[in-house]
């Protein structure tokens, strides 16, 4: 039988994970086992659940208890649904939801590096990119453009952040991902080092005098590569250029130096995929 629970309390405990805690609060780096994120939308939610991630618990609008909801309501058994009118749960959120859905779960173990590329040919790698638009249009892209997996450094934007998650279209629970370092110290050393011993090449995205075309012959041919991108604005760190095998750059016209790096990946993905 759905657990349907009328919002009556605003201060009840349940609802912190909704109301009160913030994204790092809920990622509880300090014991990851009992981390949390919330997913928004049906779609993101139901890859989500088709991914083996479980629900805590929904918040949303009254209508969509029978409406958009109701085969995630019957997916989830007694997972409780808190519930309210539009107007109340922007009060509780502080933020007009998009598809009135919410759903907490919880966060799984990440995989390693090494679990991660076994056996892959093509992997991106995301450096300090901390606009979580950006962190879920390129996990679209990996999605759609023929990425193995997503390797995170650890100044990047988490992509289980809400936004990330829903711009992604839930695409971030398909590809396989993990963080490659614990801090700040472990990228671009040891990480870059770790992914050419695991057999990659490693493309830095960027443009300089040693830059590579594209679609250079030998850059494509490559039976495993890391495509590395940088950070908006900066770009990646000179000491990540170079430590990598090849310095690549996309071809402008009409006096463009570059593009968005959600825009670049998109490109990056399509030209070096796998043949």
């Amino acid at each position: 039988m759905p657990n349907i629970i009328e919002i009556h309390d605003f201060s009840d405990p349940a609802l912190d994970v909704f109301a009160r805690l913030t994204e790092a609060q809920l990622r509880n780096r300090l014991e990851p086992e009992k981390g949390i994120f919330i997913a928004e939308s049906p779609k993101v939610i139901h890859r989500a659940l088709d991914a083996g991630y479980e629900p805590v618990s929904f918040l949303m609008e009254r209508k969509h208890i029978e409406g958009q909801a109701a085969d995630l309501i019957a997916r989830c058994g007694d997972t409780p649904v808190y519930t309210a009118c539009k107007r109340l749960l922007a009060s509780i959120t502080g933020y007009e939801l998009t598809r009135g859905i919410l759903c907490a779960m919880r966060r799984p173990r990440l995989p390693s590096v090494e679990e991660i590329c076994a056996g892959v040919h093509r992997v991106a790698v995301l450096e300090g990119i901390v606009d979580p638009t950006n962190i879920g249009a390129i996990f679209r892209s990996a999605a759609a453009l023929h990425m193995d997996a997503v390797l995170v450094t650890p100044t990047c934007c988490d992509p289980l952040y809400r936004r990330a998650a829903r711009v992604s279209m839930g695409t971030v629970f398909q590809v396989p991902w993990t963080r490659i370092g614990e801090n700040h110290t472990q990228w671009p050393q040891p990480g870059v080092s770790r992914l050419q011993k695991l057999g990659f090449k490693t493309a830095a995205m960027a443009l300089s005098d040693r830059s590579v075309s594209i679609d250079d012959p030998k850059l494509m041919g490559e039976g495993r590569l890391a495509i590395v991108l940088g950070t908006e604005g900066d770009g990646l760190a000179m000491a990540t250029i170079a430590q990598c095998d090849y310095t690549v750059k996309i071809p402008m016209s009409h006096g463009v130096d570059s593009l968005n790096v959600a825009a670049a990946s998109a490109v990056a993905f399509w030209q070096l995929r796998y043949r």
